[in-house]
């Protein structure tokens, strides 16, 4: 379990670069717009030094990291929710993953066309955005009618969920991202069948020049992240140019090129940090000398839940949990020095597991 997130934007911002720097899947990045029709789909190890460490203390035949899956979604033109430049298809393909990371164009390039002849970041971002929410008004507004519909027939349902979906309404209608909205969980579970996609969590990838990574860009930049803030959501600077090229090093030659740019880490790292934290994500491990793993959960699951994660009978038959933290787990040396400590917990079935939390799971089917 990882999590899907689909990269949208303008055409020519970096979209499909970026893809292919975090994939290295080659896919086409041409400098026209509708290069990518049909999405592009990759998975990508989610890199955790946890893992790492867990592996040199057990030395497990195989070590497995996490993952998650990017989708590269064809560029979004004013009127895709009418139709524009295949976006029926294109949104389409947005209702199906758990979060959208908005590439947006900071960088100048003469060489690289923009749809609109101009950067303009907050405009770019306003295009896509009303276009998403055009695109969700529709879908709100054929779901109302059938809910009002069921009112007048007396459906005590249909009305609650008519209120609701006009509450939805008018928010759209201002300009507002239902992401924004202030939903109770049973509100937002209703609207769940109808994968809105403004409700989804949104990533700014502000794609900048090279010398602009550290956020030296200025105003442009700035406006990004203040836009960013007034919805909740998060945002991480990349130079897909320099993703491309880290892409293609191993991992010394990568850490050597990462120093002499004065980078702690790669634009993929801080993408996927970004995404775990606007989702909520967690990291449980397993550890023994066949297998070391990474596993990804949402914060607040279970030790049963977790267990499903890694197979249906492990949640049916879950008996208990083998935990230790990951600190204890490295501090005394592994499993044997942490249970020797009396650092290992026997937890039931109703314990919230920890980030980092290595785990073992008795069960009995």
């Amino acid at each position: 379990m990882g999590f899907r997130c689909g990269i949208v934007g303008l055409p020519n911002v970096g979209k499909s670069t970026l893809f292919n720097a975090l994939t290295r899947a080659g896919v086409q990045a041409e400098n026209y717009p509708f290069c990518t029709i049909d999405p592009n789909v990759g998975m990508v190890e989610v890199p955790d030094q946890r893992l790492r460490k867990i592996a040199e203390l057990v030395q497990p035949s195989r070590v497995i990291p996490a993952a998650m899956e990017f989708v590269d979604i064809a560029g979004l033109v004013s009127g895709a929710s009418r139709g524009e430049g295949l976006g029926n298809r294109f949104l389409a393909h947005i209702r199906e993953v758990d979060a959208i990371a908005h590439v947006v164009r900071v960088f100048e390039d003469p060489d690289v066309s923009h749809v609109a002849n101009q950067i303009d970041p907050l405009s770019d971002i306003a295009t896509v955005d009303t276009e998403l929410a055009l695109a969700d008004l529709e879908t709100v507004e054929r779901a109302l009618d059938k809910s009002l519909k069921g009112s007048k027939a007396g459906d005590k349902a249909q009305l609650q969920m008519a209120c609701l979906l006009e509450r939805v309404r008018v928010w759209l209608d201002s300009g507002a991202p239902v992401r924004s909205m202030a939903l109770a969980q049973m509100e937002q579970a209703a609207l769940k069948p109808l994968c809105l996609v403004t409700a989804k969590p949104v990533l700014y990838v502000s794609n900048v020049d090279e010398h602009d990574l550290d956020g030296g860009k200025g105003s442009s930049v700035a406006g990004v992240k203040a836009h960013a803030h007034n919805f909740g959501d998060e945002l991480v600077l990349v130079s897909a140019r320099i993703e491309q090229e880290i892409a293609m090093l191993d991992h010394q030659e990568r850490g050597v090129f990462l120093n002499e740019l004065g980078l702690a880490e790669s634009g993929l790292d801080r993408v996927i940090r970004a995404g775990y934290t606007l989702l909520g994500l967690r990291t449980f491990f397993t550890a023994a000398t066949k297998e070391a793993r990474a596993w990804t959960i949402t914060a607040g699951m279970t030790a049963s839940a977790a267990a499903g994660v890694i197979h249906t009978d492990f949640e049916r038959g879950f008996i208990r949990a083998e935990t230790i933290a990951y600190d204890d787990f490295v501090e005394l040396g592994g499993e044997q020095g942490a249970r020797d400590a009396g650092r290992l917990r026997l937890e039931g079935r109703d314990y919230v597991v920890n980030d980092g939390d290595i785990m073992h799971f008795r069960f009995n089917v």
